[in-house]
């Protein structure tokens, strides 16, 4: 039984109990039975797709509490990474022309003192695409950013760099890509695979400039490499030769392989969320998550997050059908092959820029930017397999202004940490420079 019928049968379990509340005499009777026959088909369609009863989400609350970053005035565009028990926190400080990459670790009494990785007066920057830096299970450090090769197109290069001392020293940078185009290879997504090696995606525009008949050219593609645990390059290959220009990748890794989701581009402009899985060596032909059929003309510039557990995925994503904001997640209990239907995560109009975390089996938490009051909103919540979800919950109020770039979110054992860049806004004549914040918050 596919998960989304369980899905639907849930749905008639509600809906056959508000009925039983207007019935009399033997239809009780009648009611009850069938009500339990169905309660029945519920719980074995749920527990067949992997998901497990979980706690009612209506009585879900967060408390959040500010965590003070090792980051100066004037930072942005924060980046939360989670490799095992470990998260790192990566921002940009600018001073003049130079942009400096910064990187900070989760201990038991806060951040630890921040460590540079690199810096440079060419480098692209952009908060729809910050740098990164991830630790692998052996303490390797990896990090990557943009570096900027043509101003007028906005074409960059891709660049790595790892240490194996704890961030003291890091190797001379290089790239994944071979091609020697100068157009854009950018919206990096780093993953862990067997054997301490590594392995990533990214959009790449080496085949953008190509004339087509098509009035908007080439298109962009999505490829993909791994290197080996001595950091030599073992292959590279392209996953989808047509996606969206410039929304960002996600990746999680299941007990099948690793999932990427990304924007895709369709025939008729048809810009909906889409999932590639790598097993045995191989990219899959790209699914999508759901068929929004959100048709755009231009790169929202908005692009979704995944996470998983075992065979257990969740996905956000953001679509405007109609020019109509929202934001979404789905489920998925056999590693990306099929969704559940989506559920909506917003309360109004959303602006998506979304981030999400399994908390439990069939229970996931999200985080997406609503603009509410005037200004956007970070808010989270709590949702279900089901279509359940929490109270959201606001973040905003903890800085001085509104939720700016991309909020971040990462789980680390019984806690979920939140960064965003403040947006810095005063009530003055001049505007407060922006900051990195984070906050963290335990699990319930």
């Amino acid at each position: 039984m596919m998960c989304w019928k369980s899905w639907l049968i849930a749905d008639r379990v509600s809906r056959r109990g508000a009925m039983l509340r207007r019935t009399r005499g033997r239809d009780v009777i009648r009611g009850v039975a069938t009500t339990i026959l169905l309660a029945a088909m519920a719980a074995s369609a749920t527990s067949a797709c992997g998901w497990r009863k979980v706690s009612d989400p209506a009585a879900w609350s967060l408390e959040v509490r500010p965590l003070e970053v090792p980051a100066q005035a004037g930072s942005r565009e924060p980046q939360l990474t989670g490799s095992g028990p470990d998260v790192v926190l990566s921002w940009l400080e600018h001073a003049g022309a130079t942009n400096t990459l910064k990187f900070s670790e989760r201990t038991g009494s806060g951040w630890s003192d921040p460590m540079t990785v690199a810096s440079g007066t060419d480098w692209f920057v952009s908060y729809a695409d910050p740098p990164a830096v991830m630790r692998l299970s052996d303490g390797t450090l990896v990090a990557q950013w943009l570096q900027q090769t043509d101003p007028r197109i906005e074409a960059m290069d891709l660049r790595l760099s790892y240490s194996t001392d704890g961030g003291k020293t890091w190797a001379k940078s290089f790239t994944p890509h071979h091609d020697g185009t100068v157009t854009q290879h950018a919206f990096a997504s780093l993953f862990e695979l067997p054997g301490r090696s590594l392995g990533l995606v990214w959009l790449d525009g080496r085949e953008s400039f190509i004339e087509t008949d098509d009035p908007a050219g080439g298109a962009m593609t999505m490829r993909a490499a791994t290197f080996d645990s001595a950091w030599m390059q073992t292959n590279e290959t392209a996953v989808d030769r047509r996606v969206c220009e410039c929304c960002s990748t996600s990746v999680a890794v299941t007990s099948d392989g690793v999932i990427a989701a990304y924007r895709d581009r369709l025939a008729g402009e048809i810009r909906d969320v889409a999932v590639s899985r790598f097993e045995h060596g191989e990219w899959s032909q790209a699914t999508s998550v759901h068929n929004d059929g959100w048709k755009t003309y231009a790169c929202p510039v908005n692009g979704p997050a995944l996470s998983a557990a075992g065979n257990q995925v969740v996905a956000s994503w953001f679509t405007a059908v109609n020019d109509d904001g929202r934001a979404f997640v789905a489920f998925s209990g056999d590693a990306g092959r099929s969704w559940g239907a989506p559920i909506r995560l917003d309360d109004g109009v959303a602006l998506g820029r979304v981030d999400v975390e399994l908390v439990d089996e069939g229970s996931a938490v999200a985080t997406w930017i609503e603009f509410a009051n005037g200004k956007s909103q970070l808010r989270v919540r709590r949702v279900d397999a089901s279509g359940a979800r929490s109270p959201a919950v606001e973040l905003g109020g903890l800085g001085e202004g509104g939720a700016a770039g991309f909020p971040r979110m990462a789980r680390q054992g019984d806690e979920l940490l939140f960064a965003w860049t403040d947006s810095g806004e005063s009530n003055g004549s001049n505007s407060a420079p922006t900051h990195v914040r984070t906050a963290v918050a335990r699990i319930p």
